[in-house]
């Protein structure tokens, strides 16, 4: 198993020291030098190795520094975790600390796409009522132990087809925070057919986050996300959206489209939504049964993986302008980065996350409501099935098998149960073409702070 990775991106040489998260951009003569030192060569035979490229003296140098970042603990440093990953997944008591409510499994609009086919995810049309909100509420508060800070996110569906149930929930909550000495961070999910001036006031002032769903170029979008009847939603949807991001100050909100083998040039559908001045973006591969005709394509990923790199070029330019936006999957903290539990399991679903129904069964998350075989209980009577939550609790980067040998495996966390179970039955595979795309966006990602740094 490689220590490091190495890759060439837009004319820099990066290598990413995979345990210890350190990044080095390099010369010609080190990015040749290291492949023979993690194999354990010496200077001579690297010298012998390398010679007819690079003059000696150069050779023995890299060699010398790069010795020196290694004892630094920066290079070729060892996985720590590994070792002790089964007793902290065992040990560590997780609580409850976000519910993903599905407000409304009904919707107005008939996306393609639609992995909630149209809001009833494999099931009925139903709307979240007050009592079963305030019963998860009152399940969240209790399941959370000490942890202060809770998340709520109204999710669909479309959440504003239910909208008073949502003011509602948001006042009970409020209540409860000085009860119980909770702070609720209640974020909203909308296609923004509803969105009024009422919905944005109240947003703007309970609302932590707002994700508004919009495609990209009017064609992609109307193609993609059109009423029952066919007709299209962006000339409805544009106008809202754009002033919503204004009133929130180009801030705690992002425009969110998800790209298919019918726009494989995306990267013009997130520049399409940057020159109309939204800053916080984020268009995201489709995942779906290779079945079906949007569904990418292994072939698609020489052009995706394309696009990616024009992105990448495209945002560093705008940022040296002065004209700078978010993209939501080239953010990565190289500093910070998320705490070692994360970085080892993700994102928590079954755990830590669960969706809601409208009737009020729990699920490990949004993408596993109607797999009957991960129903975990419901409001009334608490978790039934503590087996999937140990099940999930143990699920981390160590226990999938195509993690193991890949260098992004800490900051994807392993990727989605949910793409793993769908596209093998198994919370502990991988989707195949997830991953590729992932590892491409963490390189792009890294390139952008390094062209970035340089000024």
């Amino acid at each position: 198993m490689s220590l490091i990775h190495r890759y060439q991106n837009n004319g820099y040489n990066i290598v990413l020291d995979i345990n210890s998260g350190c990044i080095h951009v390099v010369d010609e003569v080190t990015y040749e030098v290291l492949p023979y030192m993690e194999e354990g060569l010496d200077t001579a035979a690297i010298v012998g190795k390398l010679g007819d490229q690079f003059s000696e003296e150069d050779i023995k140098t890299s060699v010398t520094e790069c010795e020196k970042l290694k004892a630094d603990g920066m290079l070729f440093t060892r996985d720590v975790y590994e070792n002790a990953i089964d007793a902290f997944t065992k040990n560590r008591q997780t609580v409850v600390k976000a519910l993903c409510l599905h407000i409304a499994h009904d919707c107005n609009l008939a996306c393609r796409y639609c992995f909630a086919e149209e809001g009833e995810y494999h099931g009925r049309r139903a709307l979240m009522s007050f009592e079963v909100g305030k019963k998860a509420l009152d399940f969240l508060i209790a399941n959370s132990g000490s942890r202060h800070n809770l998340e709520v996110d109204f999710f669909g569906g479309e959440p504003l087809m239910n909208w008073k149930v949502v003011k509602d929930l948001v006042a009970y909550g409020r209540e409860q925070e000085k009860l119980h000495n909770k702070k609720f961070r209640f974020t909203l999910t909308t296609n923004g057919v509803l969105l009024n001036d009422e919905v944005m006031e109240f947003c703007n002032k309970e609302m932590g986050n707002v994700v508004l769903s919009i495609d990209g170029r009017k064609e992609v979008h109307d193609f993609m996300r059109p009423f029952r009847k066919g007709a299209g939603s962006y000339d409805l949807i544009l106008p809202k959206f754009e002033k919503f991001a204004e009133s929130r100050h180009q801030d705690k909100y992002y425009v969110r489209g998800t790209f298919t083998h019918h726009n494989l040039d995306f990267s013009q559908d997130v520049l399409h939504l940057a020159d109309l001045g939204f800053k916080q973006i984020s268009v995201e591969p489709v995942v779906a049964d290779p079945s079906e005709e949007y569904a990418l394509r292994e072939e698609d990923l020489p052009k995706i993986m394309e696009e990616y790199d024009l992105l990448a070029k495209e945002m560093i330019k705008r940022e040296k302008e002065g004209k700078g936006f978010n993209f939501f999957h080239f953010m990565i903290d190289l500093t910070g980065g998320p705490c070692v539990y994360k970085r080892l399991s993700g994102c928590g679903s079954g755990t830590e996350y669960l969706a809601v129904t409208p009737w009020g069964d729990f699920y490990p998350c949004h993408q596993f409501v109607g797999e009957e075989e991960y129903l975990m209980g419901n409001v009334d009577e608490g978790i039934t099935r503590p087996d999937i939550q140990k099940d999930f609790g143990c699920c981390n980067v160590y226990t999938k098998p195509a993690c193991k040998e890949c260098f992004a495996r800490f900051y994807c966390s392993g990727g989605c149960a949910a793409n793993g179970y769908h596209a093998h039955k198994d919370i502990r595979s991988n989707y195949e073409i997830g991953c590729e795309l992932q590892r491409k966006r963490v390189e792009c990602a890294i390139m952008i702070k390094a062209a970035l740094a340089e000024d």
